[in-house]
């Protein structure tokens, strides 16, 4: 099999079309189409339903597609145990995570990576979208969550407990909420995608429904209304870190309930071949992460 071709595979799949793909290979459509063809002649199944307008996985193009990620990846592991002894790292690492963690842990890491290795290079998408790995052509995608069963193989690489938190200010002037009631009638800032806040009670788990002035669509715009002493706040430990650190957010304790606890995951396709990159990485960050958990 090519393995020009399965890359080239998944490239048409993150692209979404056959035109969109071939622009981005510096190539015509009509290359693209003979030689996806060729692979499909090959499986001796057809990949993708195609129409003049639209283009979609066929069941045996979905089933091939985690597994297509995983022959690039032996390919890329078998170069590497070859050319790389010696010489550091090589290659493109391709990295998704949320936005406020990606800047303030996983930008450093990856600065230091391609410092220490001039052969490396990064490509680093920060959203708090969930990305599709093998779709996008992922190598890792680094996620804040408690995991669920997938058909992903993940590593957890720290602890991220949710935090209550309010400004110094907010505090001196409306006081801490004590308990889960005293709470609820303290003005929260919601995140949209949180329409509750959960936590544990009793040892069961206990969602709140929580009401404020504001809500926004970005834990970067919580955090600062936070500060400037809006209202409550929940966000992960590594959201406020810093903020916590400085005494610019102070934590709250309620006697009767605690945060949910989160983990830091690394998120990928398979463990079999993973180049020596992505190892890399996820060492690196992990490393980062229980440093700045102790500190």
């Amino acid at each position: 099999m090519d393995f020009a071709d399965v890359a080239l595979f998944r490239s048409i799949v993150a692209a979404g079309s056959l035109s969109a793909a071939a622009r981005q290979m510096g190539t015509t459509p009509m290359l693209v189409s003979r030689r996806l063809a060729a692979l499909e002649a090959e499986l001796g199944a057809r990949l993708f339903h195609r129409t003049t307008r639209s283009l979609s996985l066929t069941p045996e193009g979905e089933a091939f597609l985690p597994h297509a990620g995983a022959l690039i990846a032996a390919r890329d592991s078998a170069f590497e145990s070859v050319s790389s002894a010696g010489s550091g790292l090589s290659g493109l690492l391709k990295v998704t995570a949320p936005n406020v963690i990606g800047h303030a842990v996983i930008v450093p890491v990856v600065a230091d990576l391609i410092a220490d290795n001039p052969a490396l290079r990064v490509d680093l998408v920060l959203s708090d979208d969930r990305a599709d790995i093998a779709a996008l052509g992922l190598d890792v995608a680094v996620r804040v969550a408690p995991m669920k069963p997938s058909e992903l193989i993940a590593t957890r690489l720290a602890d991220n407990p949710y935090v209550v938190c309010a400004s110094p200010a907010y505090i001196a002037r409306f006081g801490e909420p004590a308990t889960l009631s005293d709470l609820v009638s303290h003005p929260c800032i919601k995140l949209h995608a949180m329409e509750t806040w959960p936590f544990v009670r009793g040892g069961e788990p206990e969602q709140i429904r929580i009401a404020g002035p504001l809500s926004a669509s970005t834990v970067d715009a919580v955090r600062a209304a936070c500060m400037a002493g809006v209202g409550v706040a929940m966000m992960t430990y590594w959201d406020v870190y810093r903020q916590l650190e400085r005494g610019e957010l102070k934590r709250i304790a309620l006697a009767d309930a605690e945060p949910v606890e989160l983990g830091i995951w690394a998120v990928f396709l398979t463990r079999a071949h993973m180049p020596i990159r992505v190892r890399a990485f996820i060492d690196a960050l992990r490393k980062r992460l229980l440093a700045g958990a102790a500190a």
